[in-house]
């Protein structure tokens, strides 16, 4: 396949998977074995202290449809600490061999939005806009975007994946644009961007490409004027030095040509740790590799039930099971059967019935609304994520 893809039909029709679900597979229809099994996906057999967000639900969902299975799942967005996070009940042979596939499309999307998460957290009060599809192949941007989306920040920069999430995506000028120019014409550059965008886009001037932050900055104001809306520092690390005290000395300057209402963007290689230093002086950011970065979650999907028995491999606990969240934020697994915990909320919630949707709303825009909730309703700050 082109650029290394595999397609949405290969993925479909259970290519995408390992190959010893084939020859298990194999082996049950020489035995003409096909039990109903109850297989749960988890991140982590019991809680650990540490929390995830939840993403990539809406993708399995589209992908088990079709097999007329039933799931159980935690809804997307919401943040939990471990424990069993969607269970397939079905005949084994109709979805084995998606295994593999229903890992990957969890693993990572929660990966991306728990990193972003931690952005998120680190300067909450600040706009943080994602970045980061440039670090990943071009197949899964919008999965770095959505991802970014449900843990609350306040845009993407990529395209295509703006179209499919109906996002405008956000984004004004890369140094190549100065650089073709060449040195001494950042204004020809600026006011050539200034003419050639479209007025909703706004007048964000890049000021740091040959001279130092504050003499571009002095300069774009100069160039255009009221117009010039915000600068944006993009400063590379070995030419960094204090960029708090950068950051300052742009403001200082800023506020002496009487821009005060002009504010500064801040990108290139920011994580956490950088956003808390930095939040006080800037007012916005653009993040990638911190998000795209995160290494995937270690999620399994194993069978805890065979033809209504409860069953699992040693190490994991047998049997259907449902994750409580209690009012201190605290979670809890217990047996499906067992009286709910006093004042607890379920939150596995039925995805697929028999292969019919239910009604949990699986959009971005409704998984965000359950993380931003759920932060308030766990009491997160970023250290408590997992990494």
């Amino acid at each position: 396949m082109p650029f290394d893809l595999v397609d949405a039909a290969t993925i479909r029709a259970g290519d995408a998977t390992d190959a010893y679900f084939d020859r298990a597979l194999a082996a049950l229809d020489v035995a003409d074995r096909d039990p109903t099994v109850t297989a749960a996906v988890t991140a982590d057999q019991l809680p650990t202290g540490r929390s995830l967000v939840l993403a990539g639900v809406r993708a399995v969902a589209e992908l088990l449809e079709p097999l007329g299975v039933s799931v159980e799942a935690v809804p997307p967005g919401r943040i939990v600490d471990g424990g069993p996070l969607m269970q397939i009940t079905g005949r084994y042979r109709s979805f084995a061999r998606y295994e593999t596939a229903i890992i990957g499309l969890l693993s990572q999307a929660s990966a991306m939005a728990t990193a972003a998460l931690r952005v998120r957290l680190a300067a909450p009060e600040t706009p943080v806009y994602s970045f980061g599809a440039r670090h990943v192949h071009p197949a899964i941007a919008p999965v770095v975007e959505r991802s970014a989306l449900i843990a609350g920040l306040d845009g993407i920069s990529h395209v295509a994946a703006g179209r499919q999430l109906g996002v405008d995506p956000v984004g004004t000028m890369p140094h190549a644009l100065l650089l073709c120019f060449g040195r001494d014409a950042q204004p020809a550059a600026w006011v050539a961007f200034d003419e050639a965008v479209d007025d909703t886009v706004p007048r964000i001037a890049l000021c740091d490409t040959f001279d130092d932050e504050v003499t571009e900055v002095r300069a774009a104001v100069e160039t255009l004027g009221e117009r010039l809306e915000a600068v944006r520092l993009d400063t590379t690390h070995s030419r960094r030095g204090d960029f708090a005290q950068i950051i300052t000395e742009v403001r200082w300057h800023l506020d002496d040509l009487g821009a005060a209402d002009v504010d500064i963007f801040v990108s290139g290689g920011l994580g956490p740790a950088e956003l808390t230093d930095l939040a006080p002086h800037v007012d916005a950011f653009g993040v990638g590799g911190a998000i795209t970065g995160a290494r995937p979650l270690d999620i399994a999907l194993d069978l805890v039930a065979v033809d209504g028995a409860a069953v699992s491999k040693r190490g994991k606990l047998p049997g259907v099971k449902q994750l409580y969240r209690h009012d201190d934020g605290t979670h809890t697994v217990v047996p499906g059967d067992a009286p709910a915990p006093t004042g607890a909320t379920p939150l596995l919630e039925p995805l697929l019935a028999d292969g019919r949707p239910t009604a949990v709303a699986l959009g971005w825009e409704a998984a965000a609304a359950r993380c931003a909730a759920d932060v308030r309703a766990v009491g997160l700050d970023g250290e408590q994520l997992r990494r």
